[in-house]
């Protein structure tokens, strides 16, 4: 997945409504109309949100005889999760050479105290 691909989905998931939208097409897909009903918005707002869904390709449409579903795309949330697991082993590792530097050092030192005549 590009960069700006990732930063599409990225900030199309910045959106609390749209974060909400796609943790509920997570259960199954919906219509723009089944969507919009939590919320006190316009069918029109409804679909400027998953419009930038869409684009970012986090959703995507089909036709169903009269019904216009919502799919939820999942395959994009695995890329999204192989980029953050990247980071995530890293900051493991990072933690791990602390706890490595953190059990060598001996328990026992004390803090030592000013000297006089010298600010701390």
């Amino acid at each position: 997945m590009a960069a700006d691909a990732l930063s599409r989905v990225f900030s199309a998931l910045a959106d609390p409504t749209r974060r909400d939208m796609v943790a509920r097409l997570a259960v199954g897909d919906a219509t723009v109309n089944e969507l919009a009903a939590p919320y006190d918005v316009s069918l029109q707002a409804v679909s400027k949100h998953l419009k930038v869904l869409e684009d970012a390709g986090l959703v995507s449409r089909s036709r169903e005889a009269q019904r216009r579903p919502v799919h939820l795309e999942a395959q994009v949330f695995d890329l999204m999760t192989k980029w953050i697991e990247r980071y995530r082993r890293q900051a493991e590792e990072r933690y791990r050479r602390l706890d490595d530097v953190l059990s060598a050092m001996p328990d026992d030192v004390s803090p030592t105290p000013p000297q006089e005549g010298t600010t701390p």
